[in-house]
């Protein structure tokens, strides 16, 4: 297989050469590769994660486990200022 990268590209690699890092340009590429793979797999993770937390809240919602959403609101402030230590003036 033959890539042709764009020259911004082909000067990344050359600066990643350049600093040491990496003995070729296949080192580079399989770097890049190997976190684009990192990233997809978190995505994927953390898409799952989403969605189980949804069917957590459809399902207390389905059973009347719910709560307001200023009371929630008010909640969670209240949360962020014991955590922070954050004052009701900004």
């Amino acid at each position: 297989m033959q890539i042709v990268l764009p020259p911004e590209v082909e000067a990344l690699v050359q600066r990643q050469l350049t600093s040491g890092k990496y003995q070729n340009a296949i080192a580079v590429i399989l770097a890049g590769i190997k976190l684009l793979e990192q990233q997809e797999d978190n995505y994927q993770g953390r898409l799952q994660d989403l969605q189980q937390e949804a069917r957590i809240g459809w399902e207390a919602s389905e059973r009347g486990e719910v709560v307001d959403g200023s009371a929630a609101m008010d909640q969670i402030r209240a949360n962020v200022r014991s955590r922070y230590g954050v004052s009701d003036k900004a």
